[in-house]
């Protein structure tokens, strides 16, 4: 199922990455499932609980489960290693709606907005985006959104000068009034696409809440039908708390697309099984690390290889 994955070897090196940044789960789900054991109920439970630790959460957790006793039953599976392959079937009829990428070739600008809370990794992750859509041949500019943070300007400063991208900024102001400067610096220079970084805002704090969406409506005043894209990132740390990010900046904005940042090392990954099931935004990119090749497109077969442990 996932041998296409050895065709590509310029992909080894991030697959790799990706599977020490899942290992986590990947050491557990492969410790369990590579085994010669009997399918059995108390390999079921086995992998109930590791599921429901790795952040699926348990609505997740029972359709997987449901999906996978169904396949055992219909193909007369009896070992833990074909648990495995019915899981990474189960799973990928779970992630495969997720897998939508962007297309950023409608509008001219086209306008991504980025939100998320605190910490989440928004300016590092538009620097990487920045990156890769001049390795597709568009130009870039970054609007500096984030008013309240010094540091947040800087770094943005920083990520503009390692790409040679032109940031818009403002020692002072609200990131509506440096966002709408942005999108008619955009417009008048023919930039292909602005990333516009935003405060980040925790979702308790309604008055914040409200005050990104005067930034989006300003948007739309300043370009009629922006943003074309509202992308969400979330710290794949965060666990089950991300998806209630994903609830509530959606009810804010609309969010069109998700970023899921720090797959390295310590995140567990199930959440993006969870948002799946209870709340499915496609997942845009996930990211790995630090540099700038380090955030790629969601794919989900390679996804679910490095989260069950699988040889790519």
């Amino acid at each position: 199922m996932f041998s296409f994955l050895k065709k590509n070897p310029s992909n080894d090196n991030w697959l790799s990455r990706l599977k020490n940044g899942l290992s986590r789960t990947g050491s557990q789900l492969a410790e369990l499932l590579g085994s010669g054991a009997r399918i059995d109920e108390d390999l079921y439970e086995e992998l109930e609980t590791i599921l429901i630790t790795s952040d699926v959460g348990m609505d997740a957790t029972q359709l997987l489960l449901a999906d996978v006793r169904r396949q055992v039953k219909e193909h007369k599976l009896t070992e833990a290693g074909q648990l495995r392959e019915a899981l990474a079937h189960a799973l990928l009829k779970l992630l495969r709606p997720l897998a939508q990428p962007l297309e950023t070739g409608t509008h001219r600008p086209y306008i991504i907005m980025l939100c998320g809370v605190n910490g989440a990794g928004k300016t590092t992750s538009i620097g990487k985006l920045a990156k890769h859509f001049q390795n597709q041949g568009k130009s870039v500019l970054l609007a500096a959104g984030d008013t309240f943070r010094a540091a947040a300007r800087e770094q943005l400063m920083e990520w503009g000068a390692r790409n040679n991208v032109t940031v818009i900024a403002q020692q002072s102001g609200d990131a509506a009034a440096v966002i709408f400067d942005a999108v008619h610096a955009a417009q008048a220079r023919g930039i292909d696409i602005v990333l516009a970084d935003t405060a980040g805002r925790l979702t308790t704090q309604a008055h914040l809440m409200e005050e990104i969406k005067k930034v989006r409506r300003v948007i739309d005043k300043a370009l009629p039908g922006a943003p074309h894209e509202v992308l969400l990132v979330l710290d794949a740390n965060t666990g089950q708390n991300a998806l209630s990010q994903v609830k509530a900046f959606d009810e804010a904005l609309d969010v069109s697309g998700l970023v899921l940042t720090k797959l390295d090392g310590t995140a567990k990954g199930g959440v993006v099984a969870a948002i799946a099931k209870a709340h499915p935004i496609p997942v845009r990119f996930i990211g790995v690390g630090e540099g700038l090749e380090d955030l790629r497109p969601f794919v989900p077969e390679e996804f679910i290889a490095a989260l069950l442990g699988l040889e790519a």
